[in-house]
């Protein structure tokens, strides 16, 4: 640049940020899955990703009855489960529509929902890396780029309250939660409760990535936090619901390659 040559200003970000999202709008495919397809999805794709623990976890979502929750039925898991093994049951646990039982740990799940009218869709998973950070009392770390979701954004519950089948496990895991999305669980695994199943399946994949890198960075030395308008920033950019979902379509796809009976629903 010759002397005295201004240089040249750069363009807000919030109108690159403007243009990528309508274009996401434009050219990004929007499957027509129901809502028990996705369900299946999510369990399909976080089983390749080794968040099964044999029955344990579960992955709810509301029905039209806000009173009312999907679930698959007790006894499968993650890698079998299909559409039609979503059950619909009520505030009690009930069956309403399906055959089978539901799992009992689902009764946490109803207080998370009576707390937070905005959570439509709960994934709770027992995944190797949350758990072994769990195991050790160290609150989830979001100091990357790619796990930036979680920024500001996870709770922490440093308790155990034991087998969470109870109302005082959901009293203290939905309080623990708070205002947040995601939640590690001391000596359990995480949770992610989110306004799509979109939404939460993601938390829960990268989650666990966040977790396993943490660890990680640990054993090589001392994270450095990411600067808080930044990570703010990240945040909400990792969270835009156009590129979330593209990114949920992306692990779907690599499970309908060989895994499509996920979808039947009858």
């Amino acid at each position: 640049m010759a002397d005295g040559e201004s240089k040249p200003k750069h363009k807000p970000k919030a109108d690159f940020d403007a243009r990528a999202t309508a274009e996401m709008e434009q050219h990004l495919a929007v499957p027509d899955w129901s809502l028990r397809q996705k369900l299946a999805l999510t369990a399909r794709m976080l089983a390749r990703e080794e968040h099964g623990s044999a029955l344990a976890g579960q992955i709810t979502a509301r029905g039209d009855d806000p009173a009312t929750l999907w679930t698959a039925r007790f006894g499968l898991g993650l890698e079998e489960t299909r559409a039609a093994d979503f059950l619909l049951v009520d505030d009690d646990l009930n069956v309403l529509e399906g055959d089978g039982m539901a799992n009992p740990a689902n009764r946490f799940h109803r207080w998370i929902y009576r707390a937070r009218p905005d959570v439509q869709c709960i994934v709770h998973t027992h995944p190797p890396y949350c758990s072994a950070l769990s195991m050790i009392g160290v609150p989830l770390q979001a100091a990357h780029m790619d796990t930036s979701m979680f920024y500001d954004d996870c709770a922490w519950l440093e308790t155990w309250p034991g087998p969470p089948i109870g109302d005082e496990e959901g009293e203290l895991i939905s309080s623990a939660l708070g205002n947040k999305n995601s939640v590690l669980l001391a000596h359990h695994g995480q949770l992610a409760a989110a306004a799509t199943v979109e939404e939460a399946a993601m938390r829960a994949m990268f989650i666990e990535r966040a977790a396993r890198l943490q660890l990680l960075a640990m054993a090589a030395g001392k994270i450095q936090p990411l600067p808080p308008e930044a990570g703010r920033q990240a945040h909400d950019y990792r969270l835009k619901p156009q590129s979330l979902n593209a990114t949920f379509h992306y692990y779907a796809r690599l499970v309908l390659l060989d895994e499509a009976e996920c979808l039947e629903e009858d």
